[in-house]
């Protein structure tokens, strides 16, 4: 009885230190709601730190071909979401219409894009340093000249 308390014991500190590293970058959060007959209604949380690591079962090669018309601006990029991260609040874009509100602005540590449509509404939330990751294996991919 003992033997399987240790076990369970074990078992509980390996899945709460699992559960820190997954969520110690933040979760990226899409919500997308359609308000039109057959809409569909999205709403997606998945912690930052697993998109990095399934890149790595991306094939090299399609991830090239996907990396290559963006090649010279990787490095800006990587810069850019490396540089975000020490700033505070800022907000990039926001545009008021009528009917619609499209707001891009940085939110602590994350990228937040919000959409607001009569027809729909979409709201995005990235963590910093999972964008500046998922740049870095984009640059890692390149093929070398």
């Amino acid at each position: 009885m003992i033997l399987l308390a240790k076990a369970a014991l074990g078992l509980s500190g390996a899945l709460v230190v699992a559960g820190a590293y997954t969520f110690h970058e933040g979760v990226i959060r899409v919500d997308v709601d359609e308000f039109r007959p057959g809409g569909s209604h999205v709403h997606l949380w998945v912690p930052a730190a697993t998109v990095p690591m399934a890149m790595h079962f991306v094939p090299k090669h399609p991830l090239c071909d996907a990396a290559q018309p963006a090649q010279e601006f990787l490095p800006v990029a990587h810069a850019l979401f490396k540089e975000l991260k020490k700033f505070p609040d800022t907000e990039f874009v926001e545009v008021n219409d009528d009917e619609q509100h499209v707001r891009i602005r940085t939110h602590g540590e994350k990228l937040q894009i919000d959409v607001d449509a009569p027809d729909e509404k979409v709201h995005l939330l990235v963590p910093l340093g999972a964008l500046d990751d998922m740049v870095g294996q984009l640059e890692d991919s390149e093929p070398r000249a």
